[in-house]
């Protein structure tokens, strides 16, 4: 049976990289006693993916990963067993059952991601960067070079941006995410600061992630779904 599991990753866990995360899991799956798969051959491993791997520094309250089980359990009972062995930080909120084949892994379906981004106390730019920024909401095309390890290029991430709105307290954003198409918070702040003349320190942005989407549109329309909504309780 496949499994989508939703979970928030706050505080301290924030520091904590992917791959550490990925064993994490590992641990807590066995500690909880959940009855996960295993692939076969000769080295064999708990089948789990994980949908999006958040940057180290980020937190959030849409984390997926995807695990096959073998013995049922209740959605319930599952929740329970794995909080209760959970480290601070780390809280499951959902485990729901999602239907089989490829097409329904999580990895594949992502598309989109909602963020929010505020500046830490004391980072914040000087007066009238709220007009500078709604200016630069306006324009039609944000060009930015784009480094890859081989070379570096010119790209347009305008189109990448699906919503964007300043709030009273945060930045909000819902951005492109996924193999196809990614495009970091942190790239459209950096963005933006080109385009006001601020520049931020790394550490002047506290980036939290709301929610992470698949698109079930057709014929170019998009119609985006939380992952959480593709799977269900039982």
């Amino acid at each position: 049976m496949k499994i989508r599991i939703k979970f928030r990753k706050n505080g301290v866990m924030k520091f904590i990289g992917h791959l550490d995360i990925m064993r994490y899991f590992q641990k807590a799956m066995r500690r909880a006693d959940i009855d996960i798969c295993y692939s076969e051959g000769f080295s064999p491993h708990m089948i789990m993916s994980f949908a999006a791997p958040l940057g180290v520094g980020l937190t959030s309250d849409g984390e997926y990963l995807d695990i096959e089980i073998g013995q049922e359990l209740s959605s319930a009972s599952a929740i329970q067993r794995l909080n209760s062995v959970m480290a601070e930080g780390i809280e499951v909120v959902s485990f729901r059952r999602i239907p089989e084949g490829k097409a329904s892994n999580a990895m594949s379906l992502v598309a989109a991601a909602d963020y929010e981004v505020r500046f830490r106390k004391g980072f914040k730019p000087g007066e009238g960067w709220e007009e500078c920024f709604d200016a630069f909401l306006s324009r039609e095309s944000i060009p930015v070079l784009k480094k890859t390890k081989k070379s570096e290029r010119e790209v347009d991430i305008r189109p990448l941006i699906y919503r964007m709105e300043r709030r009273k307290d945060c930045i909000f954003m819902q951005v492109a995410t996924g193999s196809a198409e990614n495009l970091k918070p942190e790239l459209v702040m950096e963005a933006f600061g080109a385009f006001a003349g601020i520049s931020f320190s790394e550490f002047a942005l506290l980036i939290h992630r709301l929610e992470v989407y698949a698109d079930l549109g057709t014929d170019g329309e998009r119609r985006l779904v939380p992952l959480e909504d593709l799977g269900e309780d039982f």
